[in-house]
């Protein structure tokens, strides 16, 4: 019986997953932790709103099925000539696989970045954010020095954006509980392009920073960071500025892994793909999600969640079809558009030529998570995942 390996159980990986069980196709699924994180929800258990553990779903809750085999192992290697992959603790030969190992923060080779700045790229991240917050804020009480209350976030794209936007509605919150006058606090999201949210129509970011500015961020756009260090960062306009968290947002890579394997990579790390999503090099290899080098009206396809499970799923069609010997179908991307909430009960966005605002927007973008628990997981993940915030947007 033909070996097929899953590697990463990320919005790619999962969706393929589903998909090979539905179809009575045995899997192996790899993956680092025995959970499937909501990556693009990490904003949520970064910023204060429910616990950190709630944005994170089993995978034996998701695959009870004999057909899937699940293996919690760190992915260290992939050696595609010989068709292998090696984690921590074992070896994994394949006949077919998928690799959907998602991405790492691109640091842009801006000094002491990596070193003295939290990213927000997985749960133990999220975590990791939320606690320093919360111990920064109580030592205010220690020296009264101001610098604790300051949190600055680089990058104003989705993610930066819809993380101030939970710290501007939890941070009065942490204030009150710790007997802190709520105006000290700050949060500063810095930007080095002209805009935030550059995805979205001139006006909705527009909006979307007039909201969040009248709640307490304050936005540096065309302001490049240029060094980091331990508790401070510098501009290239030569300004310092000084503050007791630095989180980091401000861009993403394809894993590492890829480029050091040997697959033909573009400038991000991702790994050049046909039509049918099969690597350039290795036609028994499948690459998705924020791996894969997609082009698509000239350009390479953007490293999102919609997209990612569109090509989870079309990627386990042609692995199946590869089985059977059957011919492949090409990958067509669905862009819906983006929603990005900007705190628990507003936001802004453009789908399917639809543009929204406020609490609409904010429905909209529950809406869409709840749309992908019911895809992996049916109504009952929907009822222990979401249901609950959703009756109170």
């Amino acid at each position: 019986m033909d070996k097929i390996i899953i590697a990463g159980a990320g919005y790619a990986g999962v969706v393929a997953a589903r998909e090979m069980v539905k179809n009575h196709q045995k899997v192996t699924l790899i993956n680092a932790e025995p959970y499937h994180q909501l990556t693009t929800w990490l904003h949520e258990a970064a910023g204060g709103r429910n616990q950190v553990d709630d944005y994170k779903i089993d995978l034996r809750e998701l695959f009870p099925q004999h057909e899937m085999e699940l293996i919690v192992d760190e992915i260290v290697n992939i050696d595609w000539k010989n068709r292998r992959v090696s984690g921590s603790h074992g070896v994994y030969p394949y006949d077919y696989a998928l690799i959907a190992l998602g991405s790492t923060p691109e640091y842009f080779n801006i000094e002491g970045l990596s070193a003295h700045s939290l990213p927000l790229k997985s749960l133990e991240t999220a975590r990791v954010i939320r606690r320093h917050i919360e111990r920064e804020f109580m030592r205010y009480d220690e020296d009264r020095d101001v610098t604790h209350l300051r949190v600055i976030v680089g990058g104003a794209g989705l993610t930066g954006v819809e993380f101030v936007g939970e710290l501007a509605e939890w941070l009065p919150d942490l204030c009150h509980s710790l007997k802190i006058e709520d105006s000290k606090a700050e949060i500063i999201c810095i930007e080095a392009m002209p805009d935030i949210l550059p995805m979205l129509p001139n006006h909705l970011r527009d909006l979307a920073q007039r909201e969040l500015e009248a709640v307490g961020v304050r936005f540096m756009t065309n302001s490049r960071i240029v060094r980091v260090g331990e508790k401070a960062l510098e501009l290239e306009s030569g300004a310092r500025i000084d503050a007791g968290t630095i989180v980091w947002t401000g861009g993403v890579r394809a894993h590492p892994l890829l480029s050091d394997a040997g697959f033909t990579c573009d400038r991000k790390g991702r790994a050049k793909v046909n039509q049918a999503l099969q690597s350039v090099d290795d036609a028994k290899v499948w690459i998705a999600g924020d791996c894969a080098s997609y082009d698509w009206a000239g350009k390479p396809l953007p490293p999102t969640a919609q997209l990612a499970t569109q090509m989870g799923k079309q990627s386990a069609i042609n692995i199946l079809h590869a089985i059977k010997n059957e011919e492949q179908h090409s990958f067509t991307p669905k862009i819906y558009g983006t929603l990005a909430s900007l705190g628990p009960s507003r936001g802004v966005g453009a789908m399917v030529g639809i543009r929204t605002s406020g609490r609409f927007a904010s429905l909209f973008k529950e809406l869409t998570k709840v749309k992908y628990l019911m895809q992996i997981g049916g109504v009952r993940m929907v009822s222990r995942k979401r249901r609950a915030h959703l009756l109170q947007v």
